[in-house]
């Protein structure tokens, strides 16, 4: 499974030229593979994501892990248990940092 997952992220770097966006997909199933089947991608993984929240989060979300539903619903739940609105809760972290 591993195998595929590298052999689906090289497919998607050949399929940038083309019109479609056949290289996102391919790209996306290839590091579900990978991140799947891979305790060192995993780890990594975790490590980029501290490093470069936005892009990681976003990632996720595109990807549907289940990591990143969880964290979405853990942070509506604490978002109604405050009774903050969306756009508080984001001044309020961005503060934070």
């Amino acid at each position: 499974m591993l195998a595929s997952g590298v052999v689906l992220i090289i497919a998607a770097g050949l399929a940038l030229p083309l019109p479609v966006p056949a290289g996102a997909f391919l790209f996306a199933g290839g590091m579900v593979l990978i991140l799947r089947n891979s305790v060192r991608a995993r780890i990594r993984w975790a490590r980029a994501k501290r490093r470069w929240p936005r892009a990681g989060n976003l990632v996720d979300r595109t990807m549907r892990r289940q990591s990143a539903l969880r964290r979405q619903q853990r942070g509506k739940a604490r978002r109604i248990d405050t009774g903050r609105t969306d756009a508080t809760a984001r001044t309020d972290e961005r503060s934070m940092r």
